[in-house]
This record gives structure tokens, C-alpha cells and sequence, in this order.
């Protein structure tokens, strides 16, 4: 059975295929493979490479984490459709889950720009037709890269075609390189392809490489509107809204408090953004930090949504990040608070009116 649905209906955490018509859940372990439709064009999602049984044939392949789905992953993905078109066969992306590096270096493991559903939405809108989630685990970081090349690449996917940047690297310690790809792949008659990075002048003389790393220092930073230039979007959190401490309805300010699971969360601050919920997009006053002005607080992801009121708890939301306004500050008292508020919402109706 092949189960169709919308990927944006989906839950923003882990593998969960949801039917709603049905009632029935399925969790990756549980499925050989799904078949999402997004804006009427499907994408057939693998949940592990043994689930790629039969190979796919003729695939135009490129491998990689992807995380983000930025500029740099949305070239590789634009160039094998490229291929495929002159092929006829389907473009796959192969990635991962969790990150490698947790595997391998597990004290160095980067935050997630977005959750896995996200991911496979964004590799479908920028051309993936298959989708495969490799588990990143011991026994797949252990292949040489000929063993790689010659138990995953081919005896999965019989590429014609493979595309990946200049940075690829694959097998145990990422012993492979570009040059070898070639040498390897070339013995079944695939041709490989190394694309150039891609750059982005952002300012006069100010240029910068498009990476995964980069995006996280920059949204570290607090430099969202860079990060989003480099992920061709904004960047968004995802996660669901939770009981707060009721300090912005005390004020006149009602927030919602989002409840993040593992991703990366930006620096510190307050935000022009927009919030994305049950169906409506609003204008929204992000904040990020502790709330100095009353204290010591657990940090807290909390949004005034402009022009709204309602009950949104339990909801599953998104919060994306146009421009970062100001530092959290601790203000002499509630009042200069609220005028400052007052400000910053002036703010967000700027940044979103001219977004």
C-alpha cells in the first residue's frame, strides 16, 4: 500500500505519516516507503536505504545532509533535474537522520536547522522525485569509499548521473573524495559531477560561501535576514504552543510560547517575523531570552502575534525570522517596558509590510 497525503499537514518532528481520514499512523520503522503529493507533483520518500528494494534504476543521485535545504543543496538539485530531464530517470536525494556527526563525533553535533518533514518538503520543492532517510548509524560510516560506492551507490540507486559539491566527501572518515567518486562510479559507467560553491554578495565587497555551518554562526549571531539570503527563505522554528508565564497578557502584550525541540534556536534578542498557524500568517514580535526586566527565567521562545486574538495552545506553529530589532534589555520598570513594546511592534509592521 502507498500512502498519499500532504506533506504540510504533517507534525513538525520525526518521521509521523499521519491519514486523517483514516485515523492511522505510521512511524518510519513500520513503513517501506511513502508516497507524499505536494502542489500535485508526489515524492516517494525511503525510510532507510535496506527499504530500497528493488534499486531504483537510472536515478540521477546526489547524497548529502541537506540540512536547510539552502541555496548551495538547491543547486545541486536544480542541476540533476537538468540531467533527468535528458534521462528520463528520477532525481534522488539521499540523506540522513540523525546528523552523521552524531555518530562520529557525538560531542560536536550541530543543531538542526529544521525538522526531517520540513527537510523532505523543502528537497520536493526544490526537485527531489525520491527521497531516501538513510539511519546514521556504526555500520554505515564503517563502508570504505569503495565499499560505499559499490554496496550503496550502485547496488541501490544504478545512477547515471551523480551531483555533489566540491566539499563531498564519503566512506569510513570520509575517506573519498571528488576525484575518486569519479574513478569509482566511472567503472559502472556513471558520470560524475562536481559543482562549484555557491557564493552571495550580501554587502558592497562582502562575500560569503553558502553552508550549513555558515547559516548556524550567522542565525548565532543573530543575522537572520543573511541567514534566510543563504537559505533563499526565511528561517523558521517549529514546535508547539505551550502554557508561558502570563506576563505578556498581564502587560496588554499576549504572547505565544513555542516550545522547541532539537533545532537551532537564534541568538538571543527580539524580532521582526512572521508567525504560521492553523492556517493564517500574522505578523509577529519575536522573543528570545530569559526576560531580564523580571529576573532570572528560563530561557523562553515567546511571540506577540499582531491583530490576533485567540487560544492557540497545543497548535503546531512556525515562527519566521525577518530582522532582528534589538538586544534583550532590562528596562527601570513595567512601564518603559511597555513603551518599548510599542516600539518594536511599530517595528514588525515595517519589516512585515515591505517583506
Amino acid at each position: 500500500m502507498v500512502l498519499l497525503l500532504l506533506l504540510d499537514h504533517l507534525p513538525y518532528s520525526g518521521i509521523h505519516f499521519r491519514e486523517a481520514d483514516t485515523g492511522l499512523t505510521y512511524f518510519g520503522a513500520a513503513r517501506a516507503d511513502v508516497l507524499y503529493t505536494i502542489r500535485n507533483h508526489a515524492v516517494k520518500v525511503y525510510e532507510s536505504i535496506e527499504n530500497v528494494d528493488p534499486p531504483i534504476q537510472g536515478s540521477v543521485l546526489t547524497i548529502g545532509n541537506f540540512d536547510g535545504v539552502h541555496r548551495g543543496h538547491q543547486q545541486l538539485l536544480a542541476q540533476a533535474g537538468l540531467f533527468a530531464a535528458n534521462t528520463g530517470g528520477p532525481v534522488v536525494v539521499m540523506t540522513f537522520d540523525p546528523h552523521p556527526v552524531s555518530i562520529v563525533r557525538p560531542d560536536f553535533t550541530p543543531k538542526r536547522l529544521m525538522p526531517l518533514n520540513e527537510k523532505l518538503l523543502r528537497l520536493r520543492e526544490a526537485g527531489a522525485d525520491v527521497v531516501v532517510v538513510a539511519r546514521s548509524e556504526p555500520k554505515l560510516f564503517s563502508l570504505t569509499a569503495a565499499q560505499f560506492v559499490q554496496d550503496v551507490i550502485q547496488a541501490r540507486f544504478h545512477p547515471t548521473h551523480i551531483v555533489e559539491g566540491p566539499t563531498f566527501g564519503f566512506g569510513k572518515g570520509r575517506e573519498g573524495t571528488p576525484e575518486l567518486l569519479k574513478t569509482l562510479a566511472g567503472e559502472f559507467g556513471c558520470e560524475v559531477h562536481i559543482l562549484e560553491a555557491v557564493h552571495l554578495q550580501v554587502d558592497e565587497g562582502d562575500t560569503m560561501l553558502v553552508s550549513s555551518s555558515l547559516i548556524r554562526q550567522l542565525l548565532g549571531d543573530g543575522k537572520v535576514r543573511r541567514a534566510g539570503l543563504c537559505l533563499g527563505r526565511a528561517y523558521g522554528l517549529f514546535g508547539s504552543v505551550v502554557e508561558g508565564m502570563q506576563r505578556g497578557t498581564d502587560l496588554g502584550f499576549p504572547t505565544v510560547n513555542l516550545a522547541v525541540e532539537d533545532q537551532l534556536i537564534p541568538k538571543d534578542g527580539v524580532y521582526a517575523g512572521i508567525a504560521k498557524v492553523v492556517g493564517r500568517e500574522l505578523a509577529a514580535a519575536i522573543s528570545i531570552g530569559s526576560a531580564p526586566t523580571f529576573g532570572d527565567v528560563p530561557r523562553q521562545i515567546e511571540a506577540h502575534l499582531l491583530d490576533f486574538d485567540g487560544d492557540l495552545y497545543g497548535e503546531q506553529i512556525r515562527l519566521d525570522f525577518l530582522r532582528f530589532l534589538r538586544e534583550q534589555q532590562k528596562f527601570t520598570g513595567v512601564e518603559a517596558l511597555k513603551a518599548q513594546l510599542c516600539i518594536d511592534i511599530q517595528a514588525v509592521r515595517d519589516a512585515h509590510d515591505n517583506s
